[in-house]
């Protein structure tokens, strides 16, 4: 039986890149079904994703094989079986837009996710939670206690196995320590009125200098708040007639839909990094 893979890779641009990665998987039983490639000129980077099918070697030995064929062109690579949907946790605060969206299509089929727990700093969302068999772990998070919590919160990631951690409307500010320990598989979401409106209230802020965009951003979480890696972003406009209830359930919809697209993009291995900024293959 084929199983499906996806192969993503990077390295130094030079030629005959596609044909190497083609002809390594042709030698190996692999029928390429998807295929996109991106050559950086500013950084002299090239990216590729290829999705192919292949049934005569085992992922074990794949791996292998990979690995002594991509160590002369300096790749970095991962491969993934498409088949494992990847293992998710996700992150909450007190609104819950985002997280009953995920949620929502990943039951739903949408996501290829397997969605393993739920953390919160409150227990606004344990019975939503309950409603989808998911364990919901309350860790109330305070000035005094925030190494402590972050080392609960990453104890529950660790033996969850995640892959990818998701800050869905998680209002607290991870340490750079926790950052790190989950660089390029945490991805966060807020609105894009940063760095114009800060702090509580934001939509308040918008409304009263009656702005005309309402926007989102999802990106990788870094120590830099909120300056990771853009992933996607996604704007709605507004006039002088919205009113403050307006703007926000806006917004809420466009964060919602942003992390999603975010989400999965990044399950289905079609996110790259590329310094401070990424490759998406859609």
């Amino acid at each position: 039986m084929n199983q499906a893979y996806v192969l993503n890779l990077s390295c130094p641009d030079r030629l005959g890149l596609v044909h190497a990665v083609s002809g390594f998987l042709l030698e190996h039983g692999g029928n390429i079904e998807e295929a996109a490639q991106y050559n950086d000129h500013g950084t002299g980077l090239f990216f590729m994703r290829v999705q192919f099918a292949c049934d005569q070697v085992t992922h074990d030995d794949l791996r292998r094989q990979l690995g002594v064929f991509t160590e002369p062109f300096a790749m970095q690579w991962s491969l993934h079986a498409t088949s494992q949907p990847m293992r998710t946790v996700l992150l909450v605060s007190k609104e819950g837009h985002c997280l009953n969206d995920l949620l929502f299509r990943w039951k739903s089929g949408l996501l290829p996710l397997d969605i393993r727990a739920i953390i919160s700093n409150h227990r606004d969302f344990y019975q939503l939670a309950a409603s989808y068999n998911v364990p919901f772990h309350h860790i109330p998070v305070n000035k005094d206690n925030k190494a402590q919590a972050e080392a609960k919160q990453f104890e529950i990631i660790q033996n969850e196995e995640a892959e990818l951690v998701v800050l869905a409307r998680y209002m607290q500010i991870l340490s750079d320590d926790l950052c790190r320990k989950l660089a390029g598989r945490a991805i966060n979401i807020h609105h894009s009125f940063l760095p114009s409106f800060k702090g509580a209230k934001p939509y308040y802020q918008a409304h009263d200098r009656g702005v005309k965009l309402i926007g989102a951003t999802a990106h990788y979480v870094t120590a830099d708040l909120d300056e990771g890696p853009i992933i996607e972003q996604d704007v709605a406009r507004a006039d002088h007639s919205k009113t403050v209830e307006d703007l926000t359930a806006m917004g809420r919809d466009t964060e919602s839909q942003v992390l999603a697209r975010a989400v999965k993009w990044h399950s289905e291995h079609r996110v790259l990094l590329n310094g401070h900024k990424t490759v998406i293959f859609k």
